[in-house]
This record gives structure tokens, sequence and C-alpha cells, in this order.
């Protein structure tokens, strides 16, 4: 640690493009509800936004069950986007977060380009929403989601019209299924996305050898976890390797600061913690302030000069 250093506390404000947070730890979408559901168990002042469950235009009853399973260090989900729609969500769930200071970052999904553009539309203005995650890349649906995620043109397009229909800053949230993520995230670049989030979740199936069903009701889910991890990190350092001013979230299996900084080091300046929600609660925060210990241990006066100093 260097004079300069020490003694003072570690800075934790992040700059994703034209969003500041007051630290860089992000609750991913579908894990973390809408916030309520954490009350009282996880530290809210530690968070530097949560992003809400997937949000749609009409409420949608998700698929039918089961549609979770456990997997050897993951789990698999097919949820479905199971949500009470855009006004339930902006009268009943986002003035929760609101009236307690919390940055909300809206997770959207939409079957068609209109249906993208017009939640945005909606969103935009509302109190406490920070930005806007455009999802491209959910594989639990069966239209619209990941089919605008595996085609540079239709990703385009899709952001093209969301970044029309809003000022708030602008995440677009990308699929690991595809053939190249570095070509997807160009697109969305083009498009006007502000900061890339990646990746969602792999595209996976478990059986149930005694029944030959698939564990998961409707056959093929999304695996999340210490799984997916060696994958995330991957994409993200590709992506900054090809974008290096583009705003990056990395997430894909955090449950400790050393998965963080791992993110960090290959090119994120901000992680998203998931799955880790759903064991520990409070797993935002301790991730923190392991990521706050690590900046101590190696000298660095801020997180932020750890973005992408991954040494080859």
């Amino acid at each position: 640690m260097t004079d300069q250093t020490a003694g003072k506390p570690v800075d934790t404000r992040t700059v994703l493009g034209p969003l500041e947070l007051r630290t860089p730890v992000i609750t991913a979408s579908g894990t973390f509800g809408y916030g309520q559901e954490y009350a009282g168990l996880a530290d809210f002042s530690r968070v530097g936004a949560v992003t809400t469950k997937g949000i749609t235009l009409e409420p949608r009853p998700g698929n039918p069950d089961p549609r979770i399973c456990e997997t050897p260090s993951g789990m698999l989900n097919a949820i479905g986007l199971e949500n009470p729609g855009v006004e339930a969500f902006v009268t009943g769930k986002l003035p929760w977060l609101a009236e307690r200071g919390v940055p909300v970052i809206a997770n959207i999904n939409g079957i068609t380009v209109e249906e993208y553009a017009t939640l945005a539309a909606r969103l935009d203005g509302c109190p406490g929403l920070v930005a806007v995650e455009v999802n491209i890349s959910c594989p639990n649906v069966e239209h619209g989601g990941m089919e605008f995620g595996r085609d540079p043109t239709m990703t385009e397009r899709v952001v093209w019209a969301v970044r029309a229909a809003t000022t708030l800053p602008l995440v677009v949230k990308l699929s690991p299924n595809v053939t190249s993520i570095v070509d997807i995230a160009r697109a969305a670049v083009a498009g006007g996305a502000d900061i890339l989030s990646l990746i969602n979740t792999l595209l996976g199936m478990s059986i149930d050898i005694a029944r030959r069903r698939p564990h998961i009701a409707r056959g093929t889910a999304g695996l999340s976890g210490p799984a997916i991890r060696p994958v995330a990190v991957r994409m993200v350092w590709e992506v900054h390797r090809a974008l290096p001013e583009a705003p990056l979230i990395g997430m894909g299996g955090i449950m400790t600061g050393a998965d963080a900084i791992e993110f960090i080091l290959a090119g994120a300046s901000a992680v998203g913690v998931g799955t880790a929600n759903f064991v520990n609660p409070n797993a935002a925060g301790e991730v923190l302030d392991d990521m706050i210990r690590y900046a101590e241990r190696v000298g660095a006066a801020s997180i932020a000069e750890l973005v992408g100093a991954l040494r080859l």
C-alpha cells in the first residue's frame, strides 16, 4: 500500500457511461424480486443498484411447474418472466424502492420491437429509476427475448427503438447462447446502448432418469451459478478487448468478492450478483466487503482502477 492510499477508505464509486453508482455491486434481474422481498435481510446501502425482476407490458403467469432445478454448482430455472405487468410495477413495486433512495434498473422484456419501445417510454421519468435494462437474452420464453439477442441486425433494431423511446441510460443484457458475443455487443452499441450487461443464463437441460422426463416442465432452462462463471469471465474479457470504451456489467456465478474481482480485472466496471442471493440474502453486501479488502491488499485507492487490469 502506498503512502497516498494508506489509511484512506477504498473509493467504491462506479461510473458506467452516464450512470454513476455508489458501489460496483448490483443485484441481477430475477434474483432479487423487486427489492421489497429482501427488506430486513439485505443491506441496501451496500448495493449500487437493484435490477428488478423482468417486466412486460401485460401480466404474465410464467411457465408451469416444475421450473427450478438444482444442478452441480448451479441451478436451472425456467420461470418464464412471471410478473404483474408494467402498470402494477410502476404503481405498486417501484415506489417502495424509490422511497428508500435505492437506485433502480428496470429490466424490460418484449415479444416485439414495439413492445420494448412502449415499455421504455412508459418507464421514462419514473421516480427512482436510474436506467433501463433491455433483456434480449432470456432463454425461457417462446417469443421475443433471446430471439432478438442472437442476431446482430435484430439486436441493433430493438436497441435503437428503445433508445429513441427513453432518456434513461440504456443497459443491454447479452446472451451467451450465441456464436460471437462480440458481434452482438457491437450491434448493441451501434443501436445506442450506453452499458452492456453480460451474461444471462446458458441454455441447459437436466433429465430425471427414473421418469425419463426433464426435471423442468418445458424441457430446457437457463443455467446459472458458479458453473457458468468461467464462460462469463471469458465473454467479458472478449468484449472488453474488442470494445474497450463500452462500460460493462459482468455477471455469472459470482458468490464471493474474489469471483467479482475476476470480472473487474477482465474489464467489467461493475458486477451483478444473482444466484448467490438465493443462498445468502446479503450476498451483494458481503461481495462488496470482499472486493474492498482485495483493493486494500493490493494497494488500490479505488475499485475502478482495477478495471481491465488483467496481466497476460
